[in-house]
């Protein structure tokens, strides 16, 4: 994986072990497909708040929905906001506490959030939304009626300052510590998907389609 893609500004530097950074597209673009929850950092009222959300990406920007009556929306609109997305890959358990990790992959994204003010291209959003997380099901179903539809709100910001921070493989003890008897390694940790479970008022007979049963994450 390269890190040799130029840090797009100071502060998404990485400066903590930075070693662990990478500025390349692909693969901040890679985390960001590989997990929809996200956190949005922005100021209400002149406090700091995080938001969890769902996100998604679309070529050069990213993409979060809810009520428009929601505070966040309304605070993150054309305002600075940062975006977070992490996902866990291993707990790292070394000789010493000082050198016990994480193995993960995140992104920091730093921006303005601007409001898709377009009803038409707000509809397309929401459906790519659907599609990308299940492949097909916005056809399937009832069409989105203007009221569902005034009712909410997308933002969305360009991906054009962003790091990832990378952590993988075994722990990293001193030198002196590896001829210990304790072990070290590394606890994986995956998520996974379980079976479906149908909503009691289906209708008799259906099943779950291949966007459900297929589904993964990660």
């Amino acid at each position: 994986m390269s890190r040799a893609s130029a840090v797009p500004s100071e502060r998404t530097r990485v400066k903590r072990l930075p070693e662990r950074g990478c500025y390349d597209r692909a693969a901040i673009d890679a985390v960001l497909d590989a997990m929809p929850l996200a956190h949005v950092a922005y100021v209400l009222d002149g406090a700091p708040i995080v938001t969890p959300t769902l996100q998604w990406r679309e070529g050069d920007h990213v993409y979060w929905h809810g009520s428009a009556a929601s505070r966040m929306l309304e605070a993150a609109e054309d305002a600075p906001v940062c975006m977070a997305v992490t996902l866990m890959d291993g707990l790292v358990l070394a000789r010493s506490a000082f050198h016990h990790s994480v193995n993960y992959r995140s992104v920091m994204l730093m921006g303005r959030a601007a409001k898709v003010a377009d009803p038409a291209e707000k509809e397309l959003r929401l459906r790519n939304f659907v599609d990308g997380l299940f492949a097909g099901r916005w056809d399937m179903l009832r069409p989105a009626n203007r009221q569902e539809l005034k009712a909410t709100t997308v933002l969305t910001m360009p991906i054009t300052e962003a790091s990832a921070k990378l952590r993988a493989g075994p722990p990293k003890d001193d030198d002196e510590d590896y001829a210990l008897p304790i072990w070290a390694g590394v606890l994986p940790i995956r998520l996974t998907v379980g079976q479906p479970i149908d909503d009691p008022r289906n209708k008799p007979g259906l099943k779950p389609p291949a966007h459900v049963t297929g589904f993964s994450i990660g």
